[in-house]
């Protein structure tokens, strides 16, 4: 079997109230079709999770305007441990998501009527010419709204789904030929150093950075592969920092308020281990192949990259499209680079929700 990076297939945030969240950002980007709601224990991240199997909510749900989705989590066991600071710029792990839209000017204006959301600062252009603008939701997490055309079923939303993640990193060549070799963001879309106006309404955001913008060289492949697009990661590391970075999630553990993971459906799990081991990056966690979220199944996987930023491999086997008539996708005898039907996908549609409890 081939080895195959279908796309991103989520990022994950940590809440403290996942019905609060989840509602909220049904809201603010759109992801109201719920792959999965998982009330359970999570007993396979235990070097994450203090040694000890995690109570927990977890919910995996996608915008099917296209992109990558979200998983919000919420530990359920009492024991969170929120971030002792701020996140600033060029700390290192996940500082920011990133969201895809259509027309920035509508979304910029959604978010400035959205209860919860904060704009920070107003649109600007990136190094490429790329409109964009910075929010938060109302737990502290930034994310950047960027202009992108992609849409895999036009549904009137303001947003699309997740491109990528801002990630701070210690090395920026170590961390590009990491991305490069293990996950196929071998593509510079730009590479640059200095201080940038578009950063300014951030924490830590008039430093001075060497600024990196990966995406992959090679066209989507894969079953989901429509859905996703293509995505992008932005590295950035700080050049002389008056404030010396630090790990975002040290001394917390898997699933406590903040952004968890950036996660990659994949083909080959073993494959996927192979490159790892080249790289001198081993899985750190392996859920196994009977791993059940709701009504869908996989294998996932962890590795760290070179900072500690948790990057998770997901194998799908089978996800619902309309569940209550006990109809689901199996995935796993299927040829790795092959798309499904746009048909198929787009019957996720009678999954979408307004709301939960």
């Amino acid at each position: 079997m081939e080895t195959v990076i279908c796309g991103m297939q989520q990022i994950g945030v940590g809440v403290c109230d996942v019905v609060e969240a989840y509602n909220w950002y049904i809201k603010a980007f759109g992801c109201d079709v719920m792959i999965a709601d998982a009330d359970g224990v999570a007993e396979r991240m235990l070097p994450y999770t203090g040694g000890k199997p995690r109570r927990r909510r977890a919910i995996l749900a996608v915008n099917l305007q296209g992109g990558a989705g979200f998983e919000v989590w919420q530990p359920m066991d009492g024991n969170i441990h929120k971030p002792a600071a701020e996140a600033r710029l060029g700390d290192y792990g996940t500082f920011a998501g990133r969201v895809k839209c259509a027309d920035l000017y509508a979304a910029y204006a959604h978010f400035q009527a959205l209860e919860g959301a904060k704009l920070l600062g107003n649109i600007s252009l990136s190094p490429c010419g790329q409109k964009h603008f910075f929010m938060s939701d109302p737990y502290g997490n930034i994310y950047d709204i960027v202009e992108d055309g992609y849409r895999f079923v036009e549904l009137g939303l303001p947003t699309g789904g997740v491109d990528g993640e801002m990630i701070g990193v210690s090395d920026m060549d170590r961390s590009l030929r990491f991305y490069a070799e293990l996950v196929g963001f071998d593509k510079v879309i730009y590479d640059e150093t200095g201080t940038f106006g578009d950063l300014a309404p951030l924490p830590g955001g008039n430093g001075r950075f060497r600024r990196v913008r990966i995406a992959p060289s090679g066209p989507s492949e894969g079953p989901l592969s429509d859905i996703y697009g293509q995505g992008s990661i932005e590295l950035f590391q700080a050049i002389e920092p008056e404030q010396a970075p630090v790990k975002l999630y040290e001394g917390r553990w898997w699933g406590d308020p903040g952004f968890i993971q950036l996660c990659f459906d994949i083909k080959n799990m073993k494959g996927i281990r192979e490159r790892a081991l080249a790289l001198g990056h081993d899985f750190v966690c392996d859920g196994g192949e009977d791993f059940k979220m709701d009504a869908a199944d996989g294998h996932f996987t962890y590795v760290e990259d070179p900072d500690g930023t948790l990057i998770e491999f997901v194998e799908t086997f089978k996800i619902p499209v309309l569940p209550k008539l006990g109809i689901y996708l199996n995935l796993k005898k299927r040829d790795e680079r092959r798309k499904l039907p746009r048909f198929l996908l787009k019957a996720l549609r009678f999954m979408r929700i307004a709301s939960i409890k």
